[in-house]
């Protein structure tokens, strides 16, 4: 999967969900890595957490190789919930990333490991709590406002984090490679002195937003393709 991600980035896949209709699940802002220009995907292997670090060893029984260990912590701000043996762990079960909604600790321990960590960033305390533990603890993660499932894949780079259903991965893809290309192209021709706004011909876009106000520039680009905005 990190193979397919590898000429992409996580605002080409965002756009390729506008077009392709899949709904945007991104990680809330603030979301990065812990180590500058880890990139990251693959599949999504959820889990809760409440306090104790027993619920990440029982995730890492069902671990596949590629998995990336998607930990809700409710986006707390007052604990860091993985450190340095966590990450190891992880990474002796197959897991290549993780992605915490909440906090990390051990930062110079995680750089020297090298599995891209994805966090809030850091915290020294790690819980002072045991919570109940809910059914779902295994199944999904709660992730700012989306629910994550084993059924999502995992992208993330220096622009942040976001899901996309499994089924819909491929066309997703595909489709951002579109766009990725005609990004590319247009970017040369202005370059090359062709402005974006001679390329978009965006003088006969504002001459037929005056004739139809309802004309909108994301139609006038899907008309003339280019592939700004989405």
């Amino acid at each position: 999967m990190l193979k397919a991600f590898e000429d992409l980035s996580t605002p080409l896949v965002a756009d390729a969900c506008l077009r392709v209709d899949v709904p945007l699940r991104i990680a809330p802002s603030g979301i990065g890595a812990v180590v500058s220009g880890h990139r990251i995907a693959g599949r999504a292997l959820p889990v809760r957490h409440y306090g104790s670090v027993d619920v990440f060893l029982e995730a890492f029984g069902a671990a596949e190789q590629g998995d990336v260990l998607v930990i809700d912590n409710g986006g707390r701000s007052d604990e860091a919930c993985v450190g340095d043996l966590a990450v190891l762990e992880a990474e002796a079960a197959g897991v290549v990333a993780l992605v915490v909604w909440g906090l990390h600790r051990d930062t110079s321990e995680l750089r020297e490991i090298g599995l891209p960590v994805f966090s809030y960033g850091n915290y020294p305390s790690g819980p002072v709590r045991l919570d109940e533990r809910e059914p779902e603890a295994l199944t999904t993660a709660r992730f700012g406002p989306h629910l994550v499932s084993a059924e999502d894949v995992v992208f993330g780079d220096e622009d942040g984090v976001l899901f996309v259903p499994a089924p819909r991965v491929e066309e997703v893809l595909t489709t951002a490679h579109e766009i990725r290309r005609t990004e590319r192209e247009q970017a040369l021709m202005i370059r090359a002195g062709e402005t974006l706004r001679k390329q978009t011909s965006f003088d006969d876009y504002l001459a037929r937003r005056t004739a139809d106000p309802s004309y909108t520039f994301r139609q006038h680009l899907r008309r003339t393709g280019g592939a700004i905005e989405e």
